[in-house]
């Protein structure tokens, strides 16, 4: 029998794709023999997963779950994506989904929920490799947010839900407060939902990425010089209009969706008078299906020509 090395099994593992404890098996079962042990993994339907590994994969569900803590909450949100909307419908997928999202309650990041165990005693990255080669699709866990409220509440919210907990865009609300849970879920809900209509992309001005501001106020200043105004008066309205943008992107100060006469802020403020406790607004995080990924578009007119292209029209093309 040869000798069963880490190097072995670390290339076997990336050549392959295969979780760590199948290819310790497929190593052993082959007494050590490289060769043998990918094609025992090939019979066995599991290294179909590297060569998926490629393949674009903007589908699939946002789970979140929350867990009570003491007099608070820890609230998690994971991005699990595949290559087809139809393979997110699957039961299979949808509970592999809430599963992953558990783990993200013990584990912040996504290399952290990679390497995070699921209550099977598995990790993660086994566990959706062995789903690859079950389904047939390319599937990650592409983002991940988790907070930790140690008195208050991690509300959450889907949008469009598909299941309970899933759905092509998850919100998560962390107010820290001493009032009671089950009103401050409700406040947190209702926030969740302005968030996945008004996508703010920050609590606070000092939050927002400096070059989105830059490039803000680039394009405002472009637009003062060719108004032909006076540089005084274009600073101001380049201020004026930076302020503008603040107000419609830093959560607090932007008009509730459900009641545009007051703003966040406000309705926090609100709540907290009617509640009998301060509320602080501690974070949030909106995760949008796919945002961000580039997919592929398909030509099926010239798939299907390339597929009924006579091999001499290849030698004098």
């Amino acid at each position: 029998m040869a000798e069963i090395t880490l190097e072995l099994i670390k290339k076997l593992r990336e050549d392959t794709g295969v979780g760590m404890m199948d290819v310790k098996r497929a190593l052993t079962e082959n007494n050590g023999d490289y060769d043998a042990a990918v094609d025992w993994l090939r019979a066995k339907g599991l290294s179909k997963a590297a060569k998926k590994a490629d393949r674009i994969a903007a589908e699939g569900l946002v789970a979140v779950a929350v867990r009570d803590e003491g007099a608070g909450q820890i609230g998690a949100a994971v991005e699990f994506n595949a290559e087809t909307d139809f393979v997110s419908r699957n039961e299979l997928f949808q509970n592999a989904a809430r599963k992953i999202a558990q783990v993200g309650l013990d584990n912040d990041g996504v290399e952290a929920i990679r390497v995070g165990k699921t209550a099977d005693g598995e990790t993660v990255n086994d566990f959706v490799t062995n789903l690859i080669a079950t389904v047939g699709e390319n599937m990650m866990v592409r983002r991940s947010a988790r907070f930790v409220v140690s008195s208050g509440v991690v509300a959450s919210y889907i949008h469009n839900a598909v299941a309970p907990n899933l759905g092509r865009i998850g919100v998560l609300v962390a107010l820290e407060s001493t009032a009671d849970k089950a009103a401050l879920i409700e406040v947190g809900r209702k926030i969740g939902m302005h968030i996945a209509a008004t996508r703010p992309i920050a609590l606070s001005v000092d939050e927002i990425d400096p070059a989105v501001v830059a490039k803000e106020r680039e394009v405002y200043t472009q637009q003062a010089i060719e108004s032909g105004k006076p540089p005084q008066v274009a600073e101001k309205m380049v201020e004026g209009r930076l302020r503008k943008f603040y107000e419609e992107v830093v959560l607090p100060k932007q008009n509730f969706v459900m009641n545009p006469d007051q703003t966040i802020e406000q309705f926090i403020e609100e709540q907290a008078k009617a509640l009998g406790a301060p509320i602080k607004l501690a974070g949030f995080v909106n995760l949008a299906l796919g945002e961000g990924v580039e997919k592929k578009q398909e030509d099926f007119a010239a798939e299907v020509a390339s597929m009924t292209k006579k091999p001499e029209d290849e030698t004098t093309s």
